[in-house]
């Protein structure tokens, strides 16, 4: 099954916990049905060779029932120790216990399995809570790695001070242990005092540098990396250090064949529709990671998704937009719809430019369509859509909240004239765009189904030079 975008039937994909072992990639993750009443939330699995092809393997760590501590079975990791053994670090929750401020409780849980990850022993007299310092309804996502220096294990767990500014107290905590079942506290192993909180942390070895990722929702919903040469910091923040945009979260990756892959959600929205607010979970993704040589990364989808698509249909265009003092665009030959399609345009943007891009699922005439706009004077990618939702009856209520452009679809760029691709991968509400093959931003589309792709300039010139275009065989 050729599908970058996995969402189980009837239900959504939250956050993964990626594993590697005998050449698959086991993404783990958080089972959403959203039903009312909760039932509980399992953890489920999909597993691939190559991200291209996915096995679904339903179930893998069931919740715990309605009276357990881990009626909830939240983030996590898994290690395998030196006899072999493997482990399973969660976040065990049950909205019924709470602390002693009536907050529900949030606990460090343990499972080990002896047979390959096809069961999982639950190791409930190993469960602990915050440590003092730390507030309890906030001790959840353990990441559990080996410190050959050190030869420890390390948990770096989320949590938040129980003192301070109420939206800067998130602190990824630290744990540390010599057999993965007594856990010793130590200094926190990040104290920014700028978020609420820093969730699925994530730490590896890359050549030269060491990575710490964190989903971070204070500012915005982001996957972020920071990177250092020693694994105690100090850690640098790059010039561009997320992964995505607002709409691709909790991302966590894994190496293999010596390649490294990120996979998270794309949020849905409510009543799916473009204008609904950002859900909790959605449909899975996978980016993968490029190492730049100065070590910061940049981000693509997969070679191998594209390539096994199917039939391939590449047409010089040759085309000169030129619009010197408004805004000018033209409508190509190919339609997309809701069946995945991988879509390339190459530009050559001249010097002065102010703004160009493409149009996906245009209407005949260009007036509306889901648009992917460079703006050069701003260094910034963004989405827009036209017609946006009006609110109200007057001219100056036309557009959605006057904004220009989705808040927090947006990617900063470095930007200069010269030739430029847009890449573009899209299978019902969802895609995943690229720019020149290193800056990626994921987007829903709800509102438009189908059109034609297109291309403009606002206030200067461009070619597009030509298009690329591949179709699902499915």
């Amino acid at each position: 099954m050729i599908n970058n975008f996995f969402k189980p039937k009837d239900a959504f994909v939250g956050d993964i916990i990626p594993f590697a072992k005998n050449g698959y990639a086991y993404l783990y993750f958080l089972y959403e049905d959203r039903k009312v009443p909760k039932t509980g939330m399992p953890w489920h699995l999909v597993r691939t060779r190559d991200y291209v092809n996915y096995e679904y393997m339903g179930e893998a760590l069931p919740s715990g029932g309605k009276y357990k501590s881990d009626f909830n079975c939240y983030t996590g990791s898994i290690v395998t120790d030196q006899e072999g053994l493997i482990h399973l670090f969660y976040t065990g929750n049950n909205p019924q216990i709470l602390d002693s401020r009536g907050k529900s409780l949030q606990l460090v849980m343990h499972a080990t399995s002896d047979d390959n990850m096809l069961t999982w022993q639950k190791q409930e007299d190993t469960t602990f809570g915050a440590f003092p310092n730390y507030e309890p309804s906030d001790w959840r996502d353990p990441y559990v790695f080996y410190d050959e220096d050190k030869c420890i294990w390390r948990m770096l767990v989320v949590a938040r001070k129980k003192t301070g500014p109420e939206r800067r107290r998130g602190v990824t905590a630290q744990c540390i242990s010599k057999d993965l079942v007594h856990w010793q506290e130590v200094e926190p192993f990040w104290n920014p005092n700028k978020f609420i909180a820093m969730e699925c942390p994530e730490v590896f070895h890359w050549g030269d540098w060491w990575y710490f990722v964190y989903s971070e929702f204070s500012d915005g919903f982001t996957t972020q990396y920071r990177m250092s040469k020693k694994l105690n910091g100090p850690w640098i923040s790059p010039k561009y250090n997320s992964i995505d945009g607002r709409a691709f979260y909790a991302s966590k990756s894994l190496f293999l064949n010596n390649r490294r892959y990120f996979t998270g959600w794309i949020s849905t929205k409510e009543n799916q529709e473009d204008d609904g607010l950002w859900q909790w979970a959605g449909t899975m993704s996978t980016l993968e990671a490029i190492q730049n040589q100065d070590g910061t990364l940049s981000f693509k989808i997969p070679d191998e998704i594209i390539q096994n698509m199917g039939y391939l249909e590449e047409n010089m265009v040759d085309s000169k937009i030129e619009q010197v003092d408004g805004y000018k665009d033209i409508i190509l030959n190919q339609v997309t719809g809701r069946r995945l399609n991988y879509l390339k345009l190459t530009f050559n943007v001249y010097a002065g430019t102010k703004d160009w891009g493409m149009m996906i699922r245009a209407s005949n005439d260009g007036n509306e369509s889901y648009i992917i706009r460079v703006e050069m004077n701003h260094n910034r990618m963004v989405f827009d859509r036209w017609p946006r939702k009006k609110i109200g009856t007057e001219q100056w209520q036309e557009s959605s909240g006057d904004v220009p452009f989705y808040i927090e679809l947006e990617r900063p760029i470095d930007i200069d004239s010269g030739q430029h691709t847009i890449e573009v991968l899209q299978e019902d509400t969802l895609a995943v765009i690229v720019l020149d093959g290193k800056t990626t931003m994921s987007v829903r589309m709800y509102n438009r189904s189908s059109g034609h792709v297109g291309a403009f300039v606002d206030d200067g010139c461009v070619d597009v030079v030509s298009i690329m275009q591949r179709r699902a065989e499915r």
